[in-house]
C-alpha cells in the first residue's frame, strides 16, 4: 500500500510517501481501500512529538491520521452488516495514527456506512467523525439539554466545526461561535448553522450581556480565560483542545465554586475506548445532520505528495475548513 510515514519527529518535511505491506483485519476489524484522509491539527501535534512521552502514543516511524473516507476491502472475523465495496467512514481507532495510508485497519465499532447517502467522501470524511464526537462531548459530557444555547470557540476549526449542526439538532436555541480576526470574513460566507459568528479578540465585551449554558473550548489560552466571563450559575465547559498551545493555563478552583460552574475535559482519544457503546449513537446522528446539510465546510483535497505542504497550512492556521488526503 502506498502511505505518508513521519520518518521522525519534526518539521512538516519528515513526512514522506512510501510502500508497505497492506494490513489484513482482525476480528472486529474491517479494512477499507482509502479514497479520502482527514488532515488534523492532532496529526500535527503527533508528528511534532507534542505527546511523545505519553504512554500509547505512536514513535517513528508511523502512518499520521484519524480519520478516513472510502471502501470495505476486507472484513475481519466475525464483522458482519457491512458488503465489500460498500462506501463508509471511520473514526479513530487506537493510538489515533494509520489513515494517510491506501489501506486502513479499523475497528468496526467506529465504522459507519454512507452508502446511498449521496454525500460527496470529502465532505463525509471532513465532518462526520467530528459530529459523531461533538455528539458525545455534547451529551455524555455537557448534558446538553433542549433550549440551551452553545457557544464555540475556532468555530470554523474541524473540531468544532462538528458542533453547530449537532447542537441544532440536539434542540438548542442558539450557537454562537468566536473566531480570530483573521478568518473573520471566511465566518461571514461560512454555510455552517451559526446564529452569529464574533471576534475572538474582542470577547467577552463583543457579546454584551450574553451568557452561554454551554462553552467548547479546543483553543484555550486567553479565549479560555475570557469563557469564565461568558458563563451563567449552572454553566458548563467543555476543555476539548489546546491550539493556542499555552500549556500553562491554569484555572482557579475557587471560582468554580463561587459561580456554579462545571469545567470537564473531553479526549475522544480516551473517552471513547472507555465508552464504547456511544459511538454507534454518535456516528448515526452526524450522518443525519451531515445529510440534512448541517455540517457543510469549505474543504481542500491534496494528494498524499503534499503532506508535507498540508501540514505546513495547518501549522500557519491558514486555512478555513479542512484539508483531505488522497492516495
Amino acid at each position: 500500500m502506498k502511505a505518508v510515514q513521519a520518518t521522525q519527529f519534526g518539521a512538516p518535511t519528515v513526512l514522506a510517501v512510501t510502500e508497505l505491506p497492506d494490513p489484513t483485519p482482525g476480528p472486529g476489524e474491517i479494512a477499507i481501500n482509502v479514497t479520502h484522509a482527514a488532515v488534523g491539527l492532532v496529526d500535527v501535534f503527533f508528528r511534532q512529538g507534542l505527546f511523545k512521552d505519553v504512554p500509547g502514543m505512536a514513535q517513528p516511524p508511523f502512518i499520521p491520521g484519524l480519520e478516513v473516507a472510502g471502501t470495505v476491502r476486507a472484513l475481519g472475523e466475525g464483522v458482519n452488516g457491512f458488503a465489500i465495496g460498500e462506501q463508509v467512514v471511520s473514526m479513530s481507532a487506537g493510538a489515533g495514527t494509520g489513515g494517510y495510508a491506501s489501506v486502513y485497519i479499523a475497528p468496526v465499532r467506529g465504522v459507519v456506512s454512507i452508502e446511498g447517502s449521496g454525500i460527496d467522501p470529502a465532505l463525509a470524511v471532513s465532518v462526520i467523525p467530528n459530529a459523531a464526537m461533538a455528539h458525545v462531548a455534547l451529551t455524555q459530557v455537557a448534558h446538553l439539554s433542549e433550549g440551551e444555547s452553545v457557544l464555540i470557540h475556532g468555530a470554523l476549526g474541524g473540531f468544532s466545526a462538528g458542533f453547530p449542526g449537532i447542537a441544532k439538532q440536539l434542540g438548542a436555541s442558539r450557537v454562537v461561535g468566536t473566531v480570530r480576526t483573521s478568518k473573520l470574513n471566511a465566518a461571514g460566507n461560512t454555510k455552517l448553522p451559526y446564529d452569529r459568528i464574533v471576534d475572538s479578540n474582542e470577547l467577552p465585551g463583543i457579546l454584551g450581556d450574553e451568557k452561554f449554558d454551554v462553552i467548547i473550548d479546543p483553543v484555550g489560552g486567553t479565549v479560555r480565560s475570557h469563557s469564565f466571563a461568558l458563563m451563567k450559575p449552572g454553566s458548563r465547559l467543555i476543555v476539548a483542545g489546546n491550539a493556542s498551545g499555552d500549556w500553562e493555563h491554569q484555572v482557579k478552583t475557587n471560582d468554580l465554586w463561587l459561580g456554579n460552574a462545571t469545567v470537564s475535559g473531553f479526549n475522544a482519544g480516551a473517552y471513547l475506548p472507555a465508552h464504547p457503546h456511544v459511538i454507534r449513537p454518535a456516528l448515526e446522528a452526524a450522518l443525519k445532520a451531515v445529510v440534512a446539510g448541517l455540517g457543510e465546510v469549505a474543504i481542500d483535497v491534496l494528494p498524499f505528495d503534499k503532506a508535507a505542504i498540508a501540514h505546513e497550512r495547518m501549522e500557519s492556521r491558514a486555512l478555513d475548513g479542512r484539508i483531505v488526503l488522497t492516495p
